[in-house]
């Protein structure tokens, strides 16, 4: 019996359990309601209203749901009533349906929120026009436009009462998320000090590099669900305060594990017969699980130990190294600093584990605020529209290309068969993705998704012919395609298409169905692609030079907040976290960018190798910074080295140059003196300050970093000279 209880509050404290089981409870209820008082026709309305008004919803406290609510409810009755009135007129129809998609796509630019919203609001649009299909009748349809809206009602009821309950788990589930991650983040880190000569590095970096994506991701994940429910600034309290706290712990691991004090080969040989580099990946790897059991004791409201094996762990490292200093040999000293630093933010991720089960420990003397980059007014708002109204903005080439894919579809469904066939714009209204690589990817998703789930429909429908068997089938269909339709959308396109036939099952012959389903699945897809690679496509080869140069951009912001904390002390204050935030958003924009580029045509990649070397030096550049970030402290020696202030004085004007070339794609001129300054940052004397040679050793490392990056960054803007197609060119 305990191990039962165990195991469902390890199920309820599930990230998707709470979702899952709101959906449950409505899909339910309202499959209770038709089957009690015998209104089995009005289920598949209410069940695409819940579906629709699931799709809005987002992450936000009771008010902010109760606002979006209200809002998805108004969009949701305009868009139906104006099927409803235009459905019988072709052109004003398509014409009014172009413009809605249009703009609505232009809501993304204020927001996940509205983005979701204007979602939502096309889907039960075509919904709508699924049902005006199959009934014929305005009177009829007009009732079915009422359960559409009614069942996005009570979701959305539902979902506000949802969040007054439970208005602070999804911030426990967001941090719990968090760290997960970047558990995975420190034992991947860890594999890095394995002295292994001529081992595969590059791949381990390149795992490390996705595994920093995700990282990133979850921590403005976090940032969100905090900012929702304990706004941008104030003292939080006792409960909220240990949620601060947790998340500027989490920010200030990730710093320190993503830290480079000096390049990992150069340590695998000095110290390849000792044993320090296994003490340090042993503890690296232990600190890792210990945050992932963080993350697992934060999920189920659990104490927190951090474990006697990794403090044993610590305490080896710290006798490994008292043996290297004992024993100095002339082909340690160079290095062995930068082990001691190593081991510094070693122990500080331990001190900072050890004391996360204490939610009583104050906030003193800590900048509480967060960046809240959301439009929060009409004014601020009317500018973000503003700014998305060019061809230069993603959403507004996403926009033009979903209007006319919709006008392509209606215009084919109209031509083959009239009846039936406004499943094409919603197989177009799915696939159809900002990025080409996502459509691709999509589309092949779909028509798997749509051949298992046919498949399943037909012998389903065989095995259960009973209306009240086939009600429960659509409903264990609703609630797999909820809980896959994030992560798993072969899976999720399978059940919904199960669903979604089913239901129609219940005001017709299904059956009937399921040919005309794949047909219109085949063409929304065709059309969804042929729209993404000839209008106005978003090649990520055309925009490289773009992200890389706001990478170092963000680099040079990061280095200068930095080492200004060198001179006036350290502070983790809101612009310091802001500068360091902006470096790592950068660097996962780029990530993400060289990961659509492997999915898009071989005539538009551009020099793809070139940008993924560029990934791993910026990568190398990150984590020089994030080193001297991780030990910053008030330094006398550092602010009045003239040396220290030259070396940031010229990585300033090369970065900025460098950034500035990039924007305007072409290649940054060398700069002779960055490698005279590294040999003088090199010449550290006997008697230097700790901190002051940090910061020579770090500076030296990016100076000599510089003329490789400039000229693989010279590499990856060139684009392939191969003839490609014009209007790809477009």
């Amino acid at each position: 019996m305990p191990r039962l209880e165990r195991q469902l509050g390890q199920l309820w404290a599930h990230e998707k359990a709470s979702y899952g089981l709101r959906v449950f409870i409505a899909l339910t209820s309202v499959l209770a309601y038709g089957w009690y008082y015998d209104r089995i026709g009005a289920i598949p309305g209410l069940f695409l209203g819940i579906i629709a008004s699931a799709i809005a919803e987002t992450d936000d406290n009771w008010w902010g749901r109760t606002k979006s609510v209200l809002l998805s409810l108004l969009c949701f009755s305009l868009a139906a009533a104006s099927v409803v009135w235009l459905f019988a007129y072709p052109l004003p129809f398509i014409t009014a349906l172009a413009l809605t998609a249009f703009c609505l796509t232009l809501l993304g630019a204020l927001g996940e929120r509205y983005a979701s919203i204007g979602q939502a609001t096309v889907t039960l649009a075509i919904y709508t026009m699924l049902a005006m299909d199959q009934l014929k009748s305005p009177d009829m349809a007009w009732h079915e436009v009422a359960n559409l809206l009614i069942g996005a009602a009570w979701y959305g009821l539902l979902s506000i009462l949802w969040t007054a309950m439970f208005a602070n788990r999804p911030v426990r589930e967001r941090l719990a998320r968090l760290f997960f991650e970047l558990g995975h983040y420190l034992q991947l880190k860890a594999d890095l000090f394995e002295p292994v000569r001529h081992g595969n590095l590059e791949a381990r970096r390149l795992a490390l590099a996705e595994q920093n994506v995700r990282v990133v991701e979850t921590l403005n994940t976090a940032k969100t669900a905090i900012l929702s429910r304990f706004g941008r600034s104030g003292r939080p309290g006792v409960q909220s305060g240990l949620y601060f706290r947790l998340y500027y712990m989490a920010q200030d691991f990730h710093e320190r594990a993503s830290s480079s004090h000096y390049p990992y080969e150069a340590l695998a040989d000095t110290f390849f017969h000792s044993d320090v580099l296994y003490r340090c990946r042993r503890l690296l790897s232990l600190q890792g699980k210990a945050c992932q059991a963080l993350g697992q004791a934060i999920r189920l409201r659990q104490p927190f130990v951090y474990g006697e094996q990794a403090l044993q762990a610590g305490q080896d490292l710290t006798e490994s190294l008292r043996y290297l200093r004992e024993h100095q040999r002339p082909q340690w000293l160079r290095l062995l600093g930068s082990l001691q630093l190593l081991a510094h933010n070693l122990s500080s991720i331990e001190r900072q584990l050890s004391e996360a089960s204490l939610a009583d420990v104050p906030l003193e003397g800590i900048d509480t605020r967060l960046r809240d980059s959301s439009p929060h007014t009409l004014r601020e708002m009317a500018t973000r529209l503003r700014q998305s109204l060019t061809p230069g903005s993603l959403l507004f080439r996403h926009g033009v290309r979903i209007a006319l894919a919709l006008i392509a579809g209606y215009v084919v469904l109209k031509l083959v068969h009239p009846e039936n066939g406004y499943w094409i714009l919603l197989t177009i209204l799915f696939v159809c993705r900002p990025h080409f690589g996502a459509t691709r990817r999509r589309l092949v998703e779909r028509i798997a998704g749509t051949l298992v789930g046919l498949g399943a429909t037909w012998a389903l429908m065989q095995l259960f012919p009973g209306t009240h068997l086939q009600l429960l089938v659509a409903l264990a269909a609703a609630l797999v395609f909820f809980f896959n339709r994030t992560d798993r959308y072969l899976l999720a396109t399978a059940a919904i298409t199960v669903m979604a036939l089913v239901c129609f099952n219940l005001l017709g012959d299904g059956f009937v169905l399921i040919w005309p389903r794949l047909l219109d699945t085949l063409i929304g897809c065709a059309i969804a692609a042929i729209a993404s690679l000839l209008i106005l496509p978003d090649w990520q080869g055309r925009r490289l030079h773009r992200v890389m140069a706001q990478v170092v951009a963000t680099s040079t912001a990061y280095l200068d907040a930095v080492l200004g904390q060198y001179r006036s002390g350290m502070r983790d204050d809101l612009p310091y976290r802001v500068a360091r935030r902006d470096m790592h958003n950068a660097d996962v924009a780029l990530s993400v960018a060289l990961a659509h580029m492997l999915r898009e045509p071989g005539y538009a990649r551009g020099n793809l190798e070139g940008g993924f070397r560029f990934l791993a030096l910026s990568n190398t550049l990150l984590g020089y910074l994030s080193a001297l970030g991780a030990h910053r402290a008030q330094s006398t020696p550092v602010a009045e080295d003239p040396v220290i202030t030259a070396g940031h004085q010229q990585l300033q004007q090369s970065l900025s140059e460098l950034a500035e070339a990039l924007s305007k794609r072409e290649a940054a001129s060398p700069q002779e003196e960055e490698i005279a300054l590294a040999d003088a940052l090199e010449q550290l004397p006997d008697d230097i300050d700790e901190k002051a040679r940090l910061v020579r050793t770090q500076l030296a490392l990016m100076l000599r970093l510089l003329p490789k990056l400039r000229t693989t960054a010279a590499e990856a803007i060139q684009l392939q000279t191969p003839a490609m197609p014009v209007a790809a060119a477009t």
